[in-house]
């Protein structure tokens, strides 16, 4: 297969190549950059295209860099005061506490 040959990835690889190329250029990449970024997370996902070669099915396609969300996340959270944390905490109980009060079974 021809490098940049794009006949081996199923329809689902596309749409998603499409998806991530639009958000890459929403954020300012230019769509060349954005396509090429695109593909790339599309092959690191899936391990290439789906598309069986001659005889089987084609191979499952996970969805491994749609796991990462939160691993990095808390930083906005630890970097505030801890008068501010605990505010909110106090504002989020009363909410429950309200919630719950409204809501009795």
């Amino acid at each position: 297969m021809p490098r940049g040959e794009k006949s081996k990835y199923s329809d689902k690889q596309e749409r998603k190549a499409d998806h991530i190329a639009e958000g890459y250029e929403k954020r300012g990449v230019s769509g060349q950059e954005a396509e090429r970024r695109a593909w790339a997370t599309v092959n690191k996902d899936d391990g290439g295209g789906k598309k069986e070669g001659g005889s089987g099915r084609g191979k499952h396609t996970g969805h491994p860099a749609a796991h990462k969300g939160g691993k990095s996340g808390g930083t906005a959270s630890a970097s505030r005061s801890a008068a501010s944390r605990s505010e909110s905490a106090k504002k989020a109980a009363a909410t429950r506490k309200r919630n719950a009060e409204h809501h009795v079974h």
